[in-house]
């Protein structure tokens, strides 16, 4: 199956798309190879918000391809953005997070508080996964949110895959939070549409032109769909070909892996 002659860009995701852990999926040069030959435009989009995208791209040079930083999005990075377009003069931040998410919203200009550090006045709460979660943490960013402070999440997924089975993601967190708070928080990753419309904005092209790549139903293709995007759903990850033609609105294409668009 080739890819369709009218996209003009790629939005990728990465884990079950580029690699399994450290294995990758195809011959990674062949196909970025084929992807510039094409002259399609890409970025790298991921719900991963604890890294940052030097660490992503660090991964994928291990593998014998080299992209720009320019060209990775993270969860983190689609909060740091939204959180720059409503607060454009900045401001304090709670977070609940990790490295990646604290250098995201700093890069954006705000100031970022944590733990028991919490700020007197701050224009948002943001959470996303978080390895040192405790009940003060949850404490803290609740009691704020009552107070009427906006609630910011990076992405709404559960949980990730391990070897040792599915472990709490950042969605479990925002979900505490919330339980504590009983409010909902505004989301920047897949599958709202935001991540993708920023990728969109930084490639230059229209949701038309566009083709998603990923492995998750519920997040890589719901998002693209929600953004408009054509989408693309690769076997070599975590859904099976049956649910994948089951879910409603089906993905444009179902295909064994990211190599099967070009060879």
């Amino acid at each position: 199956m080739k890819i369709p002659q009218n996209i003009k860009a790629l939005i990728l995701d990465m884990d079950g798309v580029l690699w399994r852990g450290e294995e990758t999926i195809g011959d990674l040069p062949a196909i970025f190879d084929a992807i510039a030959q094409r002259g399609l435009k890409v970025t790298l989009a991921t719900n991963n918000s604890t890294r940052t995208p030097d660490a992503h791209l660090e991964k994928l040079a291990r593998f014998g391809v080299e992209l720009d930083v320019s060209q990775a999005l993270t969860s983190s990075m689609a909060t740091g953005a939204l959180l720059k377009e409503n607060f454009p003069e900045g401001g304090d931040l709670f977070i609940v997070g990790m490295d990646g998410l604290f250098k995201a919203v700093e890069a954006e200009g705000f100031q970022t508080f944590c733990e028991e550090n919490v700020p007197k006045n701050p224009v948002a709460v943001v959470a996303g996964v978080d390895w040192k979660i405790d009940y003060q943490k949850i404490a803290n960013a609740s009691l704020l949110i009552q107070d009427g402070v906006p609630y910011y999440g990076t992405n709404p997924d559960r949980t990730f895959p391990t070897p040792q089975g599915l472990l709490p993601g950042a969605g479990t967190i925002l979900a505490a939070i919330e339980a504590a708070s009983g409010v909902k928080p505004i989301v920047a990753g897949k599958p709202e549409p935001y991540l993708f419309q920023l990728a969109m904005r930084r490639m230059g092209v229209m949701p038309k032109e566009t083709l998603m790549v990923g492995d998750r139903l519920e997040t890589d293709v719901l998002g693209g769909q929600n953004a408009g995007c054509k989408t693309a759903l690769v076997l070599s990850g975590v859904t099976s070909r049956e649910d994948a033609e089951a879910w409603n609105p089906r993905p444009d294409l179902i295909i064994d892996d990211l190599g099967s668009l070009f060879f």
